[in-house]
């Protein structure tokens, strides 16, 4: 199976590891990862005033990118998901903002044909979980992670607007916890495992966004958990500078040692 990748800037720069696990492990489970042409920052969050449209213009030109090429596209980045799934959103709802999005991308030195909202999202998680599906994950499990407990952190991304990401039940998801059980391990169920790490207004308020992460490594702690995986590298790197006593790993990293590639990729 094809599909349309867009991996976002901090995958193809500050965390290339991660790209490359999820590359790999995607080629192994029979999805092969097409990036689009020329893609371009998604705009790092969702801006909700409905006259800001040229931030969501690389969002849109990466749905029309895999729309004609008839492919869904798939996300790893939580923020990147957000982005694009609520700018999607946006293009099948809101027709004074698709009017101004296309007219935008009518001027474009080759353009598409005008965009609707045509092409199927999914965050990687969500490909593994609703077309691989989590028993050929199973079996495909070469180290299982047995005897490991581990704490899905959700963060705010993936999860909110609900009704919009459609992703999992906002306030009690599951998704990450079943992919942790396909691996062989042990899920750790905590109260902050969806509350907010605060890496938005780390600039701001570095003493708020410290504390947000300290609830969130804590609860965790206090669970018993021996690794939180997360699918935001914002939120790694904000659980980890803020001092996280428990490790950190991106849920792409976990995958890879599950499926027996972590140490092949990271020779590569």
């Amino acid at each position: 199976m094809k599909v349309s990748y867009f991996p976002g800037c901090t995958l193809r720069t500050k965390a290339k590891d991660l790209d490359n696990y999820a590359r790999k492990c995607a080629e192994i489970l029979g999805v092969e990862l097409c990036e689009i042409k020329d893609w371009q920052c998604c705009g790092g969050a969702f801006v909700s005033a409905k006259d800001e449209v040229a931030s969501k213009l690389s969002s849109v030109r990466a749905l029309a990118a895999a729309r004609d090429a008839g492919q869904p596209l798939v996300t790893v980045c939580s923020a990147c998901h957000n982005v694009i799934k609520q700018t999607n959103d946006a293009m099948q709802n809101d027709e004074e903002f698709a009017a101004k999005a296309n007219l935008y991308m009518s001027q474009d030195k080759d353009p598409s044909e005008a965009y609707n909202g045509e092409t199927e999202v999914y965050h990687y998680l969500e490909l593994l979980r609703d077309v691989v599906g989590f028993d050929k994950i199973k079996e495909a499990v070469k180290n299982p992670l047995t005897g490991k407990k581990i704490a899905a952190y959700y963060g705010c991304m993936l999860l909110r607007p609900g009704k919009v990401m459609n992703f999992d039940d906002p306030e009690n998801p599951t998704i990450i916890e079943d992919f942790i059980r396909a691996l062989g391990a042990e899920p750790v169920i905590y109260p902050a495992r969806n509350e907010c790490c605060g890496g938005y207004v780390i600039l701001e308020d570095a003493k708020s966004a410290e504390k947000k992460s300290n609830k969130v490594s804590e609860s965790a702690a206090n669970h018993g958990a021996e690794i939180i995986v997360t699918a935001c590298p914002l939120c790694k790197y904000n659980l980890e500078k803020n001092g996280s006593s428990v490790p950190v790993v991106y849920f792409t990293e976990l995958l890879a040692e599950a499926l027996g590639v972590k140490e092949d990729t990271d020779a590569e």
